[in-house]
């Protein structure tokens, strides 16, 4: 007897827009209350959603998913989960953008094989994306910081009389510590204001 029709979507952030997948999954005629929807990190499986739909799967049941970056992006994991669906709840998985990958039709030893060697492959392709986007990122950020951007919350507004407090400490009329107590500010916030001010000053 054939099983129910369940969709997996998933974006990485709440910002992302999840309709492609959904305009997908809609013209496949799978249930509303079928679809689940994760707006999380594909880096583990510690989703809300995805979660709630393994624990309805059924032997018989068939998932479909957009591509198999949309189930995770986690070499080992991806396969993890891939063995519980299809072993172990014994569900068919199909992944829209990669008509290899439909469990449906690699029943026999080749086509097992087949979705096998093509899964491992999509898997490492999806982590392997995960581990550049991290990069660009990183990149991203340390060359706005070599060019003046500052990250995290502003500075705080500086004391009433930090100016001359400033130059009179540049100019050895008084302490470092000194300077602080004046503006009821520790030591090293004192001297960061102080750089910091100075650096906006270079032409």
């Amino acid at each position: 007897m054939a099983g129910n029709l369940y969709g997996y979507v998933r974006v990485s952030t709440q910002d992302q827009n999840e309709e492609r997948q959904m305009v997908a999954m809609r013209q496949l005629a799978i249930p509303r209350k079928n679809l689940f929807l994760d707006k999380q990190s594909g880096k583990d499986f510690a989703r809300a959603e995805y979660q709630k739909m393994v624990k309805r799967l059924r032997r018989g049941d068939l998932l479909y998913i957009k591509s198999i970056d949309r189930l995770g992006r986690n070499y080992e994991e991806i396969q993890n989960q891939w063995r519980i669906l299809t072993k172990d709840k014994r569900v068919d998985i199909v992944v829209l953008d990669m008509p290899l990958l439909d469990t449906r039709r690699g029943k026999d030893l080749m086509g097992a094989f087949l979705s096998d060697v093509v899964l491992q492959v999509l898997s490492f392709v999806a982590e392997n994306e995960r581990s550049s986007i991290r990069q660009r990122q990183a990149e991203g950020i340390a060359a706005a910081k070599a060019r003046g951007v500052r990250f995290g919350p502003p500075a705080s507004a500086l004391p009433d009389g930090f100016e001359e407090l400033r130059q009179a400490w540049r100019e050895g009329r008084i302490t470092l510590r000194e300077a602080a107590c004046a503006c009821d500010i520790p030591k090293s916030t004192f001297y960061d204001a102080a750089i910091r001010t100075e650096r906006a000053k270079k032409p």
